[in-house]
């Protein structure tokens, strides 16, 4: 890697940090909706419902270079219902003010976290098999989401 490279790559890193930690959009839609279950001494924020209403639009794909976020925001662009009704457990919550998973794609706080990608990916891959948002919220909470194998997102995913 030359140092032009190192540099643009340590400049889309920071860029990303800051969007990441930056307050939601008020511009953005907030759907009617139940209050978000309060972060207790084992499970962060989440909604216990479905939303009433329209969701926010995730971040865009297209904007991350690597394929892992491109992969991963696509796919939390498909399961936003499901997302809104799970914790996180990098525990954006307190520090950012998420109120579920969903919040993480809303902004580009996922494009850093591990955590974030590792447990929208758990989470799409259980409702493929058919699992509820209930039911893919209690495999998060024992933390199943830290067995995804997420090598398989590395490359570009085919169309849907």
């Amino acid at each position: 890697m030359n140092r032009h490279s190192i540099v643009a790559a340590t400049a889309i890193l920071l860029a990303a940090t800051w969007l990441a930690m930056a307050p939601p959009s008020p511009g953005r839609p907030r759907p009617q909706a139940d209050a978000p279950h309060t972060h207790t001494a084992d499970v962060p924020a989440y909604h216990k419902s479905p939303p009433r209403g329209p969701l926010p639009d995730t971040q865009d794909p297209k904007q991350f270079p690597d394929p892992v976020n491109q992969n991963v925001y696509t796919l939390s662009a498909r399961i936003k219902k499901i997302l809104y009704q799970q914790p996180c457990y990098c525990m954006c919550d307190h520090g950012y003010g998420h109120q579920s998973l969903l919040d993480c794609y809303v902004s580009t706080h996922a494009a850093v976290c591990s955590i974030c990608r590792m447990e929208a990916v758990y989470a799409y891959e259980q409702f493929g098999k058919g699992k509820s948002a209930a039911q893919i919220r209690q495999g998060i909470i024992k933390g199943e989401w830290k067995k995804v194998d997420m090598s398989k997102y590395a490359s570009p995913l085919s169309p849907r």
